[in-house]
């Protein structure tokens, strides 16, 4: 099996968060080249594409969080044609005692993609992101539904019991 340091000369971790981003371009070898941080936003994603290329032609991204934070620098280097490799985020216990900085998970985003064997996509896009959608809309629809049975009944049973008689005459779970 190929590992990812001998395909790319750098990889860029990021730590990604709502509003901002934070990459560190680590060398094959796992050695620190350069950090920086950037707003959440497509201004700050060409400004991380266009910093990355100053690093190297060869590179790969390993990026925290594609399916939430990470969505929009996902996409936007997606269509760049760049390579994205997907890590989740790191196990909190790691990150304690003084080690957790953003500029740190990002080093350390980029070790892990160098160190592991098999590598991630991104599952940001098509049939899985449509799907997704679907999954929390329809939950939230089920939710309301549910929210909306339970204070109609508890609207018949605190009404008025002339109100009330008259609606549970009406049929329905209540009666």
């Amino acid at each position: 099996m190929t590992m990812l340091a001998d395909q790319v000369d750098v990889v860029v971790g990021v730590d990604t968060h709502k509003h901002t981003h934070t990459a560190a371009v680590s060398a094959a070898t796992g050695g620190v080249l350069a950090e920086r941080t950037v707003g959440a936003c497509e201004q700050g994603y060409e400004e991380l594409a266009l910093w990355a290329e100053g690093h190297g032609s060869r590179r790969a991204w390993a990026i925290e969080g594609t399916g939430s934070f990470g969505t929009g620098l996902t996409r936007y280097l997606g269509d760049r044609g760049e390579w994205v490799i997907e890590l989740d985020r790191p196990w909190r216990a790691h990150r304690r005692h003084g080690a957790k900085n953003d500029g740190l998970d990002a080093v350390r985003a980029g070790r892990e993609a160098l160190g592991r064997e098999k590598l991630a996509s991104p599952r940001t896009r098509g049939e899985r992101a449509a799907l997704g959608v679907l999954l929390v809309a329809r939950r939230s629809a089920v939710k309301a539904s549910t929210d909306a049975q339970r204070q109609l009944q508890v609207l018949v049973i605190t009404a008025p019991e002339a109100l009330a008689s008259r609606l549970r005459a009406c049929g329905g779970p209540s009666s």
